[in-house]
């Protein structure tokens, strides 16, 4: 109907979630809605499958993390639980990184049972210092929810059985291994992770990497629910906010929404559509590692240079090129030549590598290699091809980065080559500990990156030709 009130997607845009049969996360809803409020239909969607239980009554997911744009209620959900959970018997620990979100909601769990018809002093106390806030159950059961700021110390030496990470695009490695032991000794353990996708000054990791292993299925009794876009999109169409906001046209407006909007598109995109771009986060190499060594101009190289060349064919599609050189004070001048769709063909490479006085290229990338070594001996090209083995790339990667972080490197300080490093991030090939690089940031070809570290590996290793000396 035409006058029906258009409300946000109450379903998540992507999620994991084991199958069950019994929940009970419609017990925690009307506990939740006797203090006058009403959870909203994602809310209760999300509770049901969050308290899902199984035959023996533990929970199915022994952790659950979800991710929604701010200003949705997507901490209402810890509120509802840590309700559920402080009547019920458990043991909670709350944690945020900011001691005001913890405080606010202790504020908001008092406010709240107060309201459902619990009175303070007959059915539960209060601690009220600040940063150590507590709520403890007077009735049957040994139900209390502490709630703490987070630090690589806290919860130390306490057990509870439900731990609750609150912004938890904060949440960093050191602090985990703080706290992930606090529902070791819980015999029906659950963990929590609720927040917004990182920024590019987020400090926290776990999150982004629980949410990359439980969408790959790289992880057992977790589930994970999201509200986001796939891509970089346009962060003012109206009709992507009712896709990533569940609570647009109930708590949230179009109105509100639009007057928020600024000339950052990428942090819209983040912030109001919810979008997962991992930018410059944990890169193996950082933008100010890699313009330490940035030139102003070319530098100085010896009479008679040796140009050494690397080709990455990508799984993304495309091949890159670039070369490396010596130095005349024996350092190693790099520089990627350019990047183009594998179905233009090699007759860009060749004529170029034929243009120029190259010495030698290497070619990494199954099925394409032999290709185009055998499309050089065809065009008679005179630079030698080398077609390396696993081990040998291996070598070449940790090679690069030796060589970067010595000093040893320099560059000119392409935009794309320095998007492609800056947003990288190591990934694992060979069987003994080796790596190769994939990027972190859409649009980024990470073969720009990988096309010179094979010519440096080149450059680096190449034998100086001995002058020949003539004596009678």
């Amino acid at each position: 109907m035409s006058g029906d009130k258009r409300l946000g997607r109450q379903t998540p845009t992507t999620s994991v979630v084991l199958p069950y049969t019994i929940s009970y996360g419609t017990e925690a809803v009307a506990i939740y809605n006797r203090s006058g409020r009403s959870a909203q239909p994602w809310q209760e969607l999300m509770l049901e499958d969050i308290m899902a239980v199984n035959d023996e009554g533990l929970w199915v997911h022994m952790k659950f993390g979800w991710s929604i744009p701010r200003r949705n209620g997507k901490s209402e959900i810890l509120i509802m639980r840590a309700m559920y959970a402080v009547t019920h018997g458990e043991r909670t620990l709350y944690t945020a990184h900011r001691t005001t979100t913890s405080h606010n909601a202790w504020e908001k769990v008092i406010e709240r049972l107060a309201k459902a018809g619990y009175i303070e002093g007959e059915d539960f106390k209060t601690t009220k210092k600040y940063g150590l806030e507590t709520i403890e159950w007077l009735k049957e059961g040994e139900g209390i929810i502490n709630f703490r700021t987070r630090s690589s110390k806290g919860g130390l030496g306490e057990g509870y059985d439900l731990l609750v990470i609150d912004e938890a695009q904060e949440y960093t490695s050191d602090q985990e291994s703080a706290l992930k032991y606090v529902v070791t000794d819980s015999k029906n353990p659950q963990t929590l992770m609720c927040g917004t996708p990182p920024t590019a000054v987020s400090s926290g990791t776990v999150f982004l990497t629980y949410r990359k292993e439980c969408l790959n299925g790289c992880t057992e009794d977790c589930g994970w629910a999201e509200w986001s876009v796939p891509s970089l999109t346009d962060a003012h169409d109206p009709d992507l906010w009712y896709e990533t906001n569940p609570s647009l046209g109930y708590i949230l407006s179009e109105r509100t929404i639009r007057s928020e909007l600024g000339d950052d598109q990428v942090d819209d995109n983040i912030q109001r559509l919810g979008l997962w771009l991992r930018y410059n986060q944990k890169s193996a190499i950082t933008k100010e590692e890699w313009m330490q060594y940035a030139l102003d101009v070319v530098p100085e190289l010896p009479e008679k240079t040796r140009l050494f060349y690397g080709v990455k064919y990508a799984k993304s599609g495309n091949v890159s090129l670039s070369v490396a050189v010596k130095t005349a004070d024996g350092k190693i001048f790099m520089e990627s030549i350019d990047c183009r769709s594998i179905r233009e063909g090699n007759d860009w490479i060749i004529a170029y590598l034929r243009g120029t006085s190259a010495d030698t290229v290497a070619i990494d990338g199954a099925g394409n290699q032999t290709i185009l070594a055998d499309d050089m001996k065809n065009a008679e090209v005179k630079c030698k091809p080398i077609l390396p083995k696993v081990a040998e790339v291996v070598a070449a990667n940790a090679l690069f980065e030796q060589k970067l972080f010595e000093g040893q490197l320099c560059h000119k300080a392409q935009p794309a080559l320095l998007q492609a490093a800056s947003n990288s991030e190591h990934r694992a090939i060979g069987a003994g500990g080796g790596y190769g690089y994939s990027s972190i940031l859409e649009g980024a070809d990470v073969s720009l990156l990988e096309s010179v570290s094979l010519a440096v590996w080149l450059c680096a290793n190449v034998k100086e030709r001995k002058k020949q000396i003539i004596t009678y």
